[in-house]
């Protein structure tokens, strides 16, 4: 998600491609690991991890619809002031 210009109050967070991919290799050698350890549990492991992942879903959209509830409420709130401080003067 990007923020707005004279957002930064918002407590999203902004990932980066590299954090992504530094997560995911991360992921991936943990997981080796637990193969040459264990190699039952690491195939059960990759099996369960979509059907866990789908069980999961809904409780995600549910978040994303609060925190877009949390969001408009906040925006209602602070209307009035926003309306009273006036127009901002534009910077060059």
């Amino acid at each position: 998600m990007l923020r707005a210009p004279g957002n930064e109050s918002s407590s999203r967070r902004v990932y980066s491609s590299e954090e992504g991919k530094e997560t995911t290799m991360l992921t991936f050698v943990l997981w080796c690991i637990l193969l040459v350890l264990c190699w039952p549990l690491a195939l059960l492991a990759l099996v369960l991890y979509p059907i866990v992942w789908l069980v999961l879903l809904p409780f995600r959209l549910v978040g994303i619809a609060v925190g877009g509830v949390f969001d408009l409420l906040r925006a209602i709130i602070s209307l009035p002031a926003r309306v009273l401080r006036g127009p901002r003067p534009r910077s060059a």
